[in-house]
């Protein structure tokens, strides 16, 4: 557990969140917020924890910035790729477009492409080659 991940324990903590609620926003298992606690029964007994400025939001690493650029958040590919399939609940989609299937008739949304037709590959395979939809 990072440094960064105890002192969001001991934050949402303090503001009254159960084990399970900060868990899930930090994307740790529950029985390692249960041991840290565990292991720290009184407040007074709980680490002052700092935290650094430019630092990874996944693993706690220390991340070098380049002047005039945007700010890293992580520091690397794996790390980001971890991180937002943890925090699936913090993602901001506004790219999701609705669409009626030409093939089928059927009503549905896409994320990320508005020149959709199909609402599924069957209804894909149905209208470019007829059948069953079944390839080979």
């Amino acid at each position: 557990m990072t440094e960064k991940q105890k002192s969001e324990i001991v934050k949402l903590r303090a503001k009254g969140m159960t084990y399970g609620d900060i868990a899930d926003k930090l994307g740790v298992s529950i029985n390692t917020v249960k041991s840290f606690y565990s292991r720290h029964k009184n407040p007074q007994e709980l680490p002052a924890v700092d935290v650094k400025e430019n630092c990874c939001k996944c693993c706690g690493k220390e991340i070098s910035q380049n002047p005039h650029t945007r700010e890293k958040k992580f520091c690397s590919y794996d790390c980001r790729m971890k991180w937002w399939s943890t925090h699936t609940e913090d993602m901001n989609r506004k790219a999701v477009y609705s669409f009626k299937c030409s093939c089928c008739g059927a009503e549905f949304q896409a994320y990320g492409n508005n020149h959709r037709k199909y609402c599924s590959r069957d209804c894909y395979f149905k209208s470019r080659f007829g059948g069953s939809g079944n390839v080979e």
